[in-house]
């Protein structure tokens, strides 16, 4: 009977070594692989991926047992002869950013990196059984077949529509399963479609082989798991193609996690399957495959763990391994940061068996015996130890048991609203050297903002004007929080002009101070759809509106010219010339002239009343008044 062992891409990747399950390697939220020694329960290797915050481990997957390497190496002892045969070496590792990281137990360091094939996230990782191959799955809808003797990729091609979210290779490594929309089963030499399976409504997260036996004979079964699907379903491979829908099905509490199982290699040998929920549950199931069956089948088993408090509190189960005794299981509790193994003798012949553990105990007496290169300094009770990450982000410190007793007034907490009155103040009554500890303040009050999604804290720290502050703030922000940020930012943008000015300033922060690991992000214009869209249709109503303010500031200048002219001329007379005429002169002028009133009728009025006074007064000059019209003109 062969072991198989995996994790789904939902949740942590925890999984344990292959066939002898003496190593567990799990991912915690810090990002680093931490690989514990199962029978000594100690931290056995600790890495730290260079870019383990923007491209965090998404799966992981172990490397068949190998034999001893060809080539010039040191002799090995006889004592370590027996154990290089059947050591496991290699750690496979997919990553957020579309890369695989191939990790070295033996050498306790990075083994290489495959990248450059894969555009979206890894979800999950495949070993061969047999040649130095691995196949990666990812969201971009493609598989990758990997050489790791060279390092690179041999063969790539679409599986799907949808990502592909999970990988099987068939025990004797001529088949390969694939789950995105549907299940589909590819022949490995041609890389052809051999079987489609109808699947399930939602992504599948885990696919196993349960039997050995060769397609042809009708033997072939395989199972599926799916997110928010409580059933786990089992397929047959049949030679007439008659193979679409599930034979059997598994009930579970929730959606499985963790699935470990023994392969059947004939009708008369039980499948045995341990799978891990979601809710922290084991359920044990055993079943001969041999055509369909109408009713899901309920555990044999459950196995649910809780603590030693007067009010138990479910301990969640990580993980659990299968062993040759079928009363034996190796269980993996508590959380990813410290877990608890622990082999159990479970009675299988009780439906439900509920373990009472005291969790902090474990924890604290295997902390003390554990030896490795992690080391826990000693503290002081009355000192501050500040937490990995943001600078001057504090923490209290645990101190010793008689120190517990005076929690209440002193070693009370301040709320948000507290510190929110602080912040206040303090930019209030700003010193010189006080902007460093209020950025680390808008700091940690922005990323809590951003995870609880408090409108109010929110609100308060983007009401700052200062573009120092917003400066400082934005690059004291962890990478993970940054697309939340622009998120944020995006959404507020959209809201009143007001807002929208003070979000330019944020924006523009963010772009300047973290613009590579924007860069690194594959779907950046997806995600960044909304913000890309927004700008572009305010660049195009921008030249509009340009070209308006242009011709406005045009006219207002002319009209503000042409009323600066007018105010200037003086409309005052130089000489004002009256005279009484007389009535016959009056009604012969009023007879010529128009109704309406005219600069230039009276000017020629008071040429002709001048011409006509001249003319009188030389007449009574020369006394030549009475001579007639006719007689002047003889005259002359």
């Amino acid at each position: 009977m062969a072991a198989v062992g995996g994790s789904s891409s939902l949740g942590l990747p925890c999984v344990f070594s292959p066939k002898s399950r003496q190593y567990l390697a799990l991912c915690a939220q810090d990002g680093r692989l931490r690989i514990w020694n199962t029978d000594i329960k100690t931290l056995n290797q600790e890495y730290v991926p260079s870019a383990h915050l923007s491209a965090t481990c998404t799966c992981i997957s172990w490397g068949p047992c190998r034999k001893a390497k060809e080539g010039p190496q040191r002799k090995k002892r006889k004592s370590e002869a027996g154990q290089v045969e059947n050591q496991v070496d290699l750690l496979a590792l997919g990553t957020a950013a579309g890369s695989v990281i191939i990790y070295s137990t033996v050498k306790g360091a990075l083994h290489c990196t495959l990248d450059g094939s894969h555009s979206g996230v890894v979800n999950c990782v495949q070993w061969h059984p047999e040649d130095c191959l691995l196949y990666s799955g990812s969201d971009d809808t493609h598989i990758v077949e990997w050489d790791l003797q060279t390092g690179k990729a041999r063969c790539k091609w679409k599986a799907d529509r949808a990502p592909v979210t999970s990988l099987c290779v068939s025990p004797d490594g001529k088949l390969l399963l694939s789950a995105g929309h549907t299940i589909k089963m590819w022949d490995l030499e041609t890389k052809e479609v051999y079987r489609k399976f109808t699947g399930h409504s939602t992504a599948v997260t885990t696919l196993r082989f349960a039997t050995t036996r060769p397609p042809d004979s009708d033997g072939l079964y395989f199972l599926s798991g799916a997110a928010h699907d409580r059933l786990l379903s089992v397929w047959q491979v049949r030679e007439d193609g008659k193979d679409k829908n599930s034979v059997v099905s598994f009930n579970l509490t929730d959606e499985p996690h963790h699935i470990d199982l023994f392969t059947s290699n004939s009708k008369e040998e039980a499948l045995r399957l341990a799978v891990v929920c979601k809710d922290g549950q084991l359920h044990l199931f055993e079943h001969f495959l041999n055509g369909p069956c109408k009713k899901p089948l309920s555990p044999l088993c459950t196995v649910q763990m809780t603590g030693v408090e007067d009010s138990p509190i479910p301990v969640p189960l990580l993980a659990a391994a299968l062993t040759t005794d079928t009363h034996s299981l190796l269980l993996a509790y508590g959380n990813h940061l410290q877990p608890v193994m622990e082999r159990v003798e479970v009675n299988t012949a009780e439906r439900h068996v509920c373990l009472t553990r005291d969790v902090h105990t474990t924890l604290s007496l295997t902390m003390e015996t554990t030896v490795s290169k992690v080391k826990t300094p000693v503290v002081n009770a009355k000192s501050k130890v500040v937490v990995p990450g943001l600078p001057g982000h504090q923490a209290p410190v645990k101190g010793a048991l008689g120190s517990e007793k005076r929690k209440g007034t002193d070693a009370k907490e301040m709320s948000i609203e507290e510190r929110l009155g602080k912040i206040e103040m303090s930019s209030e009554k700003a010193v010189k050297g006080a902007p460093s500890l209020q950025t680390d303040n808008f700091a940690v009050l922005l990323v809590q903002g951003l995870e609880s999604k408090d409108a109010n804290i929110l609100n308060k720290v983007f009401q700052t004007r200062k573009d120092m502050l917003i400066k400082k703030t934005v690059a004291r922000v962890p990478l993970p929080a940054v697309l939340p940020l622009v998120e944020e930012i995006t959404k507020r943008m959209q809201g009143h002009p007001y807002t929208a000015v003070l979000m330019v300033r944020w924006l523009k922060a963010v772009l300047m101070q973290h613009t590579s690991y924007l860069a690194s992000l594959p779907d950046l214009m997806f995600q960044l759809g909304v913000l890309y869209h927004m700008i572009e249709s305010r660049v195009k109503m921008f030249h509009k509106l340009t070209k308006l303010h242009g011709k406005l500031y045009l006219l207002m200048t002319q009209v503000a010219t042409s009323s600066n002219e007018v105010k200037d001329v003086d409309h005052t007379a130089k000489l004002v010339y009256e005279e009484e005429s007389s009535d016959e002169d009056n009604a012969s002028g009023d007879e010529g002239l128009p109704d309406e009133d005219s600069d230039n009728w009276e000017e020629d009025e008071t040429k002709e009343d001048k011409v006509e006074e001249g003319m009188r007064m030389e007449s009574k000059v020369t006394g030549d008044s009475d001579i007639e019209p006719g007689n002047e003109s003889e005259e002359e």
